[in-house]
């Protein structure tokens, strides 16, 4: 599982693993990739920790393409089950643009009470008053102060590890084509450590008497999903 997912870390190998029905301790499997984290403020993360449920996280990142263009693309996060409940890729981001897409992120429910988001400039007027028409509260962070929006970071970090660091792109339809396929994986399959190693969607455990492990390649190949059969 390790050679076949490169990429992969000690928590995710054993998470894949429960939902096969396998118990492995992570002390077994983190030697291969050990990594540390810092914690946030306990004040901030606190309100995270309050407002789970009723707070949605959005975010820019860049991608070049293979003839040396720039897209944008936005990403819309829900914080209770990590879910990107929006994401669309433009290589003109506007203030209008970008209040549109959060407008098609909720077209058949009420959208989360609370919006958090950086202080870039284009979050100008037009978008917060798109934003206080959707009944939504802005929390802005603090300026140069990444780690106060860590979910969205997060995901955009997996991203372009798991994802695109692997990948020329060569334009916007190829972009939202790579993105679109890994969205997919990430809901249905990619084990989360703050979801009890489930996914956003949620898996249902596999035991060992189910069948065979049966693995498919998915994203190209670039990582694997693993379920049990019967022959």
């Amino acid at each position: 599982m390790w050679q076949a997912n490169p990429t992969w870390g000690s928590p995710r190998i054993v998470g894949e693993l429960k939902m096969l029905g396998i118990d492995v301790a992570k002390s077994t499997v983190e030697k291969y990739r050990p990594k540390l984290r810092k914690p946030p403020s306990p004040s901030w993360r606190t309100f995270l920790d309050q407002h789970m449920r009723h707070t949605v996280a959005i975010d820019f990142f860049t991608v070049p393409t293979v003839r040396l263009r720039v897209l944008f693309v936005l990403i819309v996060l829900t914080h209770d089950r990590r879910k990107i409940v929006h994401f669309n890729v433009t290589e003109h981001p506007t203030a209008e643009w970008t209040a549109q897409q959060l407008v098609e992120s909720f077209p058949w429910e009420p959208p989360p009470k609370y919006l958090l988001r950086d202080r870039d400039a284009i979050y100008g007027n037009h978008f917060r008053k798109r934003v206080r028409s959707l009944g939504m509260k802005e929390c802005p962070i603090a300026p140069r102060s990444p780690w106060q929006n860590p979910y969205v970071e997060r995901v955009i970090g997996s991203i372009r590890r798991e994802c695109l660091d692997h990948i020329v792109v060569l334009n916007k339809r190829h972009l939202t084509r790579i993105l679109r396929s890994y969205f997919a994986y990430y809901h249905q399959w990619r084990p989360h450590r703050s979801l009890e190693m489930n996914s956003p969607d949620g898996r249902s455990v596999h035991p060992p008497e189910m069948g065979e492990i049966i693995e498919f390649p998915t994203v190209s190949g670039l990582h694997h999903t693993y379920i049990r059969k019967a022959a």
